[in-house]
């Protein structure tokens, strides 16, 4: 058994525009300078990948990528500075959270161990 966490932000509304597939997404677009490569090489269609980048962008009312028209120069995209610096805050708070959830999760996971061991299959105490 293990503990996996799922971390998004949202808006007044409730909605998610940051999670670990955004930042995926930021992270690819970073390293192939384009949006259409970093889509493609995650699995997901382009429009996926522009939707999320422009929910993230209306969410926070800031450019993350520099966007530039593809066509015969295929120029792409890249991270604006500000991108860069929400991208690396965000992995460390990420990280941050995933660590804070350690030791609460290794207490739980003894205790249902202990619990587990004492029924039996049919979920009568032994």
């Amino acid at each position: 058994m293990e503990l996996k966490t799922k971390i998004y932000l949202v808006n007044d509304k409730n909605e998610k525009f940051m999670g670990i597939g955004v930042v995926w997404l930021l992270e690819k677009v970073h390293e192939n300078g384009s949006l259409r490569s970093a889509a493609s090489s995650l699995g997901i269609s382009y429009s996926k990948a522009y939707t999320m980048i422009s929910i993230l962008e209306k969410a926070l009312g800031k450019s993350v990528l520099v966007r530039r028209k593809g066509g015969a120069s295929r120029t792409g995209a890249t991270l604006t500075t500000f991108g860069v610096v929400l991208l690396d805050k965000y992995k460390v708070f990420h990280a941050s959270v995933k660590e804070v959830t350690k030791a609460p999760y290794e207490e739980f996971s003894q205790e249902f161990n202990t619990i587990l061991s004492a029924f039996d299959k049919n979920g009568e105490k032994l």
